[in-house]
């Protein structure tokens, strides 16, 4: 990782005092770390440890497939197609980005291994694509209507040890903006590499809905017992 990757910015919110556990929530495109963080009254349960939930704000950029409006996006999206939809260059950054915040969680003294990654959307392509390349596996990755940027490459790209993070993959039926599909066959592929995979889908479109925010949160639960 390089040590001098800028921090992002984020909003933190901690359940307790003393936080055990770490929860990094990457947005989607256009939105902001704010986006998520009203889920944390929904799905924390009071029987949990502390959490520092942490909601980065994705750096500002040009998109292609908006025109080349600016906004904050983990990547450029430069075609609808699957296949070729992730700015690989900026899916890298990203990654570098991400895992700078993953080691200021280990500096506040929460190890890896209770530290969860994750993303809704174009923020759930960074958390996959940042869990496949982890030497030293996290607690857990969270990838909610999304999919495996470069899933064609992801054999070579997986490091040792990654395949020991549980995967928690949700996705709308009627999502409109990443098929369906795209996220089954991401399942799929991380299957085919090792990952245990716990898939949900649900009859909504690109959003998250209160029985996911309840399974996600049955998984979490096991997570935090497993020790």
């Amino acid at each position: 990782m390089n040590k001098d990757a800028a921090l992002l910015e984020a909003v933190e919110h901690e359940t307790r005092s003393v936080p055990t556990w770490a929860v990094i929530w990457l947005h989607g495109l256009g939105a902001d770390g704010n986006d998520f963080a009203p889920i944390v009254p929904e799905l924390v349960r009071k029987e949990w440890p502390g959490l520092r939930f942490v909601f980065p704000h994705a750096p500002v950029r040009a998109v292609t497939v908006n025109n080349g409006a600016r906004m904050r996006a983990w990547y450029d999206i430069k075609d609808f197609d699957l296949a070729n939809r992730a700015d690989e260059a900026g899916v890298e950054e990203s990654i570098v980005q991400v895992e700078a915040l993953i080691a200021r969680e280990l500096e506040r003294g929460i190890p890896a291994s209770r530290i969860l990654l994750a993303g809704f959307s174009q923020g759930g392509a960074i958390t996959l694509a940042a869990g496949l390349r982890r030497r030293v596996p996290l607690g857990g990755l969270v990838a909610l209507s999304t999919y495996l940027p470069m899933a064609h490459r992801a054999a070579g790209l997986l490091q040792p040890g990654a395949t020991a993070q549980p995967v928690f993959m949700a996705h709308g039926s009627h999502d409109p903006v990443v098929p369906f599909q795209a996220g089954q066959r991401s399942a799929a592929v991380l299957g085919e590499l090792g990952f245990k995979v716990d898939w949900h889908s649900y009859p909504m479109a690109h959003q998250v809905c209160a029985e996911q925010i309840r399974d996600l949160g049955d998984w979490m639960s096991v997570r935090f017992t497993a020790e």
